[in-house]
């Protein structure tokens, strides 16, 4: 009942910037959590940030702690992540995800190229 949509991934230099959206829709009330899960190449899938809907409090992965920072709109219905500082191991594929009721949804994932 909830659909997730992705958006902002792309190639940038490291040290660079890039700012990542999901925007959810459907039954947005039953969503608890949303986040932000990472894969990149020969890897297993990582958390990155989440953030609790309601209080809007975040939590981050130690990696990226000091370079991340992951937000909602005042609806909470869209999450953002921006990436500060990007290195060339933060090279992945970028899943959002929400924690709902019903179970857990994935977006299709936006890839995040860092390189020279």
């Amino acid at each position: 009942q909830v659909q997730l949509l992705e958006s902002g991934g792309g190639l940038v230099q490291p040290g660079g910037s890039l700012r990542l959206s999901c925007a959810a829709s459907g039954s947005i009330f039953t969503i608890g959590v949303m986040g932000w899960f990472r894969q990149a190449p020969g890897k297993q899938r990582e958390l990155v940030a989440t953030i609790t809907r309601g209080s809007r409090k975040p939590h981050y992965a130690d990696s990226v702690r000091d370079r991340f920072t992951i937000s909602t709109d005042n609806a909470a219905n869209t999450v953002y992540l921006q990436m500060d500082s990007l290195r060339p191991d933060d090279t992945a594929v970028y899943f959002c995800n929400s924690i709902t009721s019903s179970g857990t949804v994935w977006g299709q994932g936006t890839q995040v190229t860092v390189s020279s």
